[in-house]
Protein backbone atom coordinates (compact mmCIF):
# COMPACT_ATOMS: atom_id res chain seq x y z
CA UNK A 1 0.00 0.00 0.00
CA UNK A 2 2.83 2.20 1.06
CA UNK A 3 4.75 2.34 -2.49
CA UNK A 4 1.58 2.14 -4.59
CA UNK A 5 0.38 5.45 -2.81
CA UNK A 6 3.52 6.89 -2.57
CA UNK A 7 3.75 6.04 -6.52
CA UNK A 8 0.54 7.84 -6.91
CA UNK A 9 2.06 11.12 -5.31
CA UNK A 10 0.21 10.75 -1.91
CA UNK A 11 1.93 12.77 0.67
CA UNK A 12 3.96 11.01 3.28
CA UNK A 13 1.46 12.12 6.37
CA UNK A 14 -1.70 10.80 4.19
CA UNK A 15 0.10 7.67 3.33
CA UNK A 16 1.31 7.04 7.25
CA UNK A 17 -2.21 7.43 9.01
CA UNK A 18 -3.59 5.46 5.84
CA UNK A 19 -1.10 2.45 6.87
CA UNK A 20 -1.97 2.93 10.92
CA UNK A 21 -6.07 3.07 9.25
CA UNK A 22 -6.03 -0.01 7.53
CA UNK A 23 -3.97 -1.85 10.37
CA UNK A 24 -7.00 -0.95 12.22
CA UNK A 25 -9.34 -2.06 10.19
CA UNK A 26 -7.76 -5.54 9.16
CA UNK A 27 -7.55 -6.16 12.47
CA UNK A 28 -11.25 -5.45 13.43
CA UNK A 29 -12.32 -7.31 10.33
CA UNK A 30 -10.53 -10.25 11.45
CA UNK A 31 -11.57 -9.87 14.97
CA UNK A 32 -15.25 -9.60 14.92
CA UNK A 33 -16.52 -9.65 11.13
CA UNK A 34 -16.77 -13.53 9.34
CA UNK A 35 -14.87 -14.17 6.19
CA UNK A 36 -16.02 -13.31 2.95
CA UNK A 37 -16.38 -17.19 2.22
CA UNK A 38 -17.01 -16.46 -1.47
CA UNK A 39 -15.77 -19.03 -4.12
CA UNK A 40 -14.61 -16.28 -6.27
CA UNK A 41 -13.06 -13.88 -3.45
CA UNK A 42 -11.40 -16.77 -2.10
CA UNK A 43 -12.62 -18.42 1.35
CA UNK A 44 -12.00 -17.21 3.95
CA UNK A 45 -10.90 -13.78 2.81
CA UNK A 46 -11.34 -10.05 3.76
CA UNK A 47 -11.36 -7.85 1.03
CA UNK A 48 -8.70 -4.20 1.87
CA UNK A 49 -9.14 -1.57 -1.13
CA UNK A 50 -8.02 1.68 -1.44
CA UNK A 51 -8.39 4.86 -3.96
CA UNK A 52 -6.60 8.22 -4.49
CA UNK A 53 -9.89 10.60 -6.22
CA UNK A 54 -9.78 13.17 -8.36
CA UNK A 55 -9.36 15.72 -5.47
CA UNK A 56 -6.70 13.78 -3.59
CA UNK A 57 -8.54 12.61 -0.97
CA UNK A 58 -7.56 8.99 -0.35
CA UNK A 59 -10.32 6.27 0.67
CA UNK A 60 -9.47 3.12 2.30
CA UNK A 61 -12.36 0.02 2.47
CA UNK A 62 -11.65 -3.14 4.38
CA UNK A 63 -14.66 -5.81 3.94
CA UNK A 64 -15.71 -8.67 5.31
CA UNK A 65 -18.60 -11.31 5.84
CA UNK A 66 -20.30 -9.19 8.54
CA UNK A 67 -20.70 -9.92 12.29
CA UNK A 68 -22.80 -10.11 15.08
CA UNK A 69 -22.62 -6.11 15.87
CA UNK A 70 -22.10 -3.32 13.95
CA UNK A 71 -18.41 -1.34 13.82
CA UNK A 72 -18.75 2.00 16.51
CA UNK A 73 -16.28 3.53 18.89
CA UNK A 74 -15.69 2.73 22.16
CA UNK A 75 -15.01 4.13 25.60
CA UNK A 76 -12.09 1.65 27.19
CA UNK A 77 -10.88 2.54 30.45
CA UNK A 78 -7.42 3.83 30.78
CA UNK A 79 -6.15 0.64 31.56
CA UNK A 80 -8.17 -1.04 28.66
CA UNK A 81 -6.15 -3.30 25.96
CA UNK A 82 -8.17 -2.21 23.33
CA UNK A 83 -10.98 -0.83 22.20
CA UNK A 84 -9.07 2.28 20.39
CA UNK A 85 -9.49 1.22 16.68
CA UNK A 86 -12.45 3.32 15.79
CA UNK A 87 -11.63 6.53 17.57
CA UNK A 88 -8.01 6.63 15.93
CA UNK A 89 -9.70 6.47 12.69
CA UNK A 90 -11.92 8.95 13.76
CA UNK A 91 -8.92 10.95 14.93
CA UNK A 92 -7.17 10.34 11.63
CA UNK A 93 -10.06 10.39 9.12
CA UNK A 94 -11.84 13.32 7.25
CA UNK A 95 -14.81 10.95 7.12
CA UNK A 96 -15.78 7.19 7.96
CA UNK A 97 -18.71 4.88 7.60
CA UNK A 98 -19.99 1.37 7.34
CA UNK A 99 -22.16 0.07 4.41
CA UNK A 100 -23.83 -2.94 4.44
CA UNK A 101 -24.65 -5.12 1.61
CA UNK A 102 -27.68 -7.27 0.50
CA UNK A 103 -25.55 -10.30 1.01
CA UNK A 104 -24.21 -9.46 4.39
CA UNK A 105 -21.12 -8.16 3.88
CA UNK A 106 -19.79 -4.93 5.66
CA UNK A 107 -17.77 -2.55 4.01
CA UNK A 108 -16.02 -0.08 6.74
CA UNK A 109 -14.78 3.16 4.27
CA UNK A 110 -12.38 5.88 5.57
CA UNK A 111 -11.55 9.25 3.96
CA UNK A 112 -8.25 10.57 4.35
CA UNK A 113 -7.04 13.99 3.56
CA UNK A 114 -4.21 16.14 3.83
CA UNK A 115 -3.96 17.93 6.94
CA UNK A 116 -7.47 16.87 8.72
CA UNK A 117 -5.68 15.07 11.55
CA UNK A 118 -8.04 16.41 14.55
CA UNK A 119 -6.41 18.50 17.03
CA UNK A 120 -7.70 16.89 20.00
CA UNK A 121 -6.42 13.39 18.82
CA UNK A 122 -4.77 12.14 21.91
CA UNK A 123 -8.56 12.95 23.59
CA UNK A 124 -10.39 11.23 20.56
CA UNK A 125 -8.14 7.98 21.07
CA UNK A 126 -8.58 7.56 24.32
CA UNK A 127 -12.04 7.89 24.28
CA UNK A 128 -12.38 11.36 26.23
CA UNK A 129 -10.92 9.70 29.59
CA UNK A 130 -10.29 12.72 30.61
CA UNK A 131 -6.50 10.93 31.51
CA UNK A 132 -3.47 12.95 30.26
CA UNK A 133 -0.14 11.49 30.28
CA UNK A 134 2.22 14.41 30.42
CA UNK A 135 0.11 14.97 34.41
CA UNK A 136 0.77 11.55 35.59
CA UNK A 137 4.72 12.36 34.83
CA UNK A 138 4.39 15.65 36.40
CA UNK A 139 6.56 14.43 39.50
CA UNK A 140 9.82 12.84 36.93
CA UNK A 141 10.96 16.44 36.40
Amino acid sequence: MRDELYRSGVSESVVDDAVLILSELLSNACRYGRPLGRAERGEGDVLAAWRVDSSGGLRVEVTDGGGPTRPVPSTPSVTARGGRGLNIISALAQDWGVRDSATGEVTVWVVVTEGHRREDFAARVGGGSGFDFLDAHDDLD
